[in-house]
């Protein structure tokens, strides 16, 4: 079944024959239940904050996924942050949380994620309702949830005399306080000049470069201090004048000068605290019921490694300091210590973490346990602590890394919690350790989902029935074949070889059980950064070659029959493979970087955009040859500078299924419908912007696909569904699911209505009609 360029020009007439009517009135709802895809934890919770009166209250903050409260009745964390519009994305990055410790209603979130000059100033969010509502306080400065030193913390205080009293850190701008419960700021100017001033180790990105290219290059610039990281009320000094706790410590990530402050008048005047090591920067600190401050240290805010580090204590009372480093870095065995927690029950016993510990005799990273204030030492795992990963599997091959906060519930000495790169872990039976006998530790994030959706495939209905709901290609845990959306996929990431990132993943329309996926491997000498299935997603396999030395990443297209494989690896040129990658050869004709997709109806028939450049390509010929045409549109071309820009649009090319010829081309400023031809693009009435684009299955009589849409429609910002070619849309999201940034949208070929959404931080959603 070819196509001739003939018969593409009767495809194009017919296209632009069809009526395009309009509507004037914004988009109905139509109401939808939303659902994680369940993945559990997949991204860096880096703060675990429990309110010391009111039993079973805790709050988990992520760098980028938002903030969630723990439900004790459902067993799960629950989101508060998913109302979070798309205009508001950068407050999804939750720097600290406060609780106030005479009122377990109320909570404090931070929340900003990056400090650079392309993004906004951050805000505080309050709550009286334990984060059912929120209201908004904007600040003048900005927060580095997605920076270093993300795990630092917690730089957000609240007067444990006065809960109108608030006090925060900041990465740049020095201490600030809130006299009326963080509606309002004002910067505390006798706080002394803690400005770290390094200049930039790696080359900045060009001015052309994304948006999220000079965040990256922001938060990962090395050997940076993260500013003031805690704030710590004292638990009995208060002021005799007024109803405040008048004795304040500040600990500031500084390496070779102070970086540990007091206030003994409520922050009117502060001095350093004399004997503090200084070698190091502190990571985190807790003070104890008995006045013991103990302080956890590390050459680097991280998560980028430290090279030395220690625990220290000091004696507030009489200012008398003490190493009690439980395990010394040396030259040869580099590591920093990244939390510290005290038993609430007890000042004696005290945990800590370490940060980047070389494996010993099978035991790399350790939290130790101490019930003499630090004289001596237990190693937790290494002393036969048991692991539970049922409830994420994903994690078993992962060890446990990004260990930057631990606590100790203050209503349960044996129940303590941590946090990893991937969500965290708990256990119940923390005191066993007293009776040499092992600890056991179970997933404790379920409930939380901060992965980064990259790319979503439902299948269609395989001859043999046996088609997955989802595939999905996820950002640093690879992806996941979900046979069940409500239960974790039970063989973990897709392996081999396992991802770290999946960025490319396609199927074949007329063989389900052909799919391709490419990405960066995790680890060094496990394969191809590509591989593929032949059985709908359910196992994996290397490919044979690569079409050239270091291909990684990049964007994979497959033929509808499944036989030829188009794979544009990042910067590079396009390659095909007839025969499963026993051989490769160059796609010839198409630019280097151009993202390459397949008709879904011909074999033969491949398309590819180069929406700046004003052209689109055309193979023939099963993806050897490509013919560029001018890309004619009824309106001027979108900016060049959105390109690589994720918040900026799709800007892509996409190919209806069960149509031959028929293309969409999804840009930023709008949508258009129209074939390969070039000229023929129309542009659809009512769509104003675009971030994400798919299909899905067509509605009860209707016999195209139904389309789906992240954007905004006539104005209004949200996600939405057409049934009938985008004359209407409705909207099928609420106030309550917005996820601040999605990346990604399809529907579902075989369930009409369905819909999957990728977002930027909070996980991969399913939604159905109600």
């Amino acid at each position: 079944m070819e196509i001739t360029l003939n018969r593409l020009g009767a495809i194009v007439l017919l296209i632009l024959s069809t009526p395009y009517a309009t509507l004037a009135q914004l988009p109905r709802s139509v109401p939808y239940q939303w659902k994680n895809v369940q993945i559990v934890g997949g991204g860096f919770v880096d703060g675990i904050i429990f309110h010391h009166t009111a039993r079973g209250l805790r709050y988990a903050r992520t760098d980028m996924g938002g903030a969630y409260r723990w439900d004790e009745r459902t067993r799960r964390w629950q989101p508060i942050l998913d109302w979070m519009p798309y205009k508001d994305l950068n407050l999804m990055g939750v720097e600290s949380i406060a609780l106030d410790p005479s009122d377990p209603d109320r909570v404090y979130l931070a929340c900003g994620t990056y400090t650079n000059p392309d993004t906004p100033n951050g805000a505080i969010l309050r709550s009286d309702d334990r984060g059912k509502t929120f209201q908004r306080a904007d600040v003048p400065f900005k927060f580095g949830g997605n920076e270093n030193g993300r795990g630092n913390g917690e730089r957000l205080s609240v007067d444990p005399q006065d809960g109108r009293i608030l006090y925060l850190g900041t990465r740049h701008d020095g201490l600030w306080r809130s006299t009326d419960r963080a509606a309002t700021w004002a910067k505390i100017e006798s706080f002394p000049d803690v400005t770290e001033a390094v200049p930039p180790a790696r080359p900045r990105p060009g001015p052309d470069a994304a948006p999220a290219a000079r965040q990256h290059w922001w938060a990962m610039q090395p050997h940076v201090g993260s500013g003031i990281v805690f704030t710590i009320f004292s638990k009995t000094a208060t002021s005799t004048k007024a109803r405040l706790t008048s004795t304040v410590y500040v600990g500031v990530s500084l390496m070779g000068r102070d970086n540990l402050y007091r206030s003994t008048d409520a922050g009117a005047t502060w001095s350093v605290i004399p004997g503090a090591p200084t070698q190091y920067r502190p990571t985190r600190a807790a003070l104890a019921s008995d006045g013991t401050l103990y302080i956890a240290y590390g050459t680097d805010p991280g998560p980028q490694q430290m090279t030395d580090g220690a625990i220290w204590k000091l004696n507030t009372h009489i200012g008398a300091w003490t190493d009690i480093t439980p395990d010394k870095p040396s030259a040869e065995r580099k590591f920093g210590y990244a939390a510290v927690a005290v038993d609430a029950h007890n000042p004696m016993v005290v945990i800590a973490s370490s940060f980047g510990r070389p494996s010993t005799n099978g035991t790399g990273e350790d939290i130790f346990r101490s019930v003499d204030g630090g004289k001596s030492w237990r190693q937790v795992f290494g002393c036969g602590g048991t692991f539970d990963y049922s409830l994420a599997p994903y994690v078993r091959p992962t060890p446990i890394h990004w260990l930057f906060d631990i606590e100790i519930d203050p209503a349960d000495s044996n129940h303590a919690m941590f946090t990893t790169g991937y969500g965290g872990w708990e256990t119940f039976n923390l005191t066993a350790m007293d009776k040499a006998q092992p600890t056991r530790w179970s997933i404790m994030s379920t409930g939380i989902e901060e992965t980064v959706g990259l790319g979503l495939l439902s299948p269609p209905s395989p001859s043999d029935g046996k088609s997955v709901p989802l595939i999905t290609a996820i950002g640093d845990y690879g992806g996941f074949t979900h046979a069940d959306l409500d239960r974790p996929a039970p063989e973990g990431a897709s392996a081999p070889p396992r991802f770290g990132n999946t960025t490319g993943l396609a199927g074949a329309e007329l063989n389900p059980n052909i799919v391709v996926r490419t990405g960066n491997v995790a680890g060094r000498g496990l394969g191809a950064n590509i591989s593929y299935s032949l059985d709908g997603g359910h196992t994996w396999q290397p490919t044979a070659s690569v079409p050239q030395q270091g291909a990684a990443a990049g964007s994979v297209a497959v033929s509808a029959d499944g036989k030829a494989w188009v794979w544009v690896p990042e910067r590079a040129a396009a390659s095909v493979t007839m025969d499963r990658s026993a051989n490769w050869k160059a796609s010839q004709g198409l630019p280097p970087n151009t993202r390459v997709v397949a008709d879904r109806v011909n074999p033969k028939v491949f398309y590819a955009l180069a929406l700046f450049d004003g052209k689109i390509y055309v193979s023939t010929d099963a993806g050897q040859t490509f013919e560029a045409k001018t890309l004619g549109l009824p309106d001027s071309l979108p900016k060049a500078g959105r390109r690589g820009d994720p918040r900026g649009g799709q800007d892509q090319l996409y190919a209806t299924p069960g149509r031959e010829g028929d293309l969409w081309l999804a840009a930023f400023d709008g949508l258009y419908r129209g074939a390969f031809s070039g000229s023929s693009f129309a542009k659809l009435d009512g769509v104003d912007e675009i971030h994400a684009f798919g299909f899905g299955k067509a509605a009860p009589a209707a016999d195209y696909p139904a389309l789906y849409l992240v954007g905004t429609v006539r104005g209004q910002a949200g996600i939405f569904r057409s049934d009938d070619v985008a004359k209407t849309w409705v909207q099928i999201n609420d106030d309550e699911h917005k996820w601040g940034l999605v990346l990604q949208i399809t529907g579902d070929p075989k369930q009409y209505g369905r819909a999957y959404v990728g977002t930027h931080g909070r996980g991969v959603f399913y939604g159905d009609p109600k």
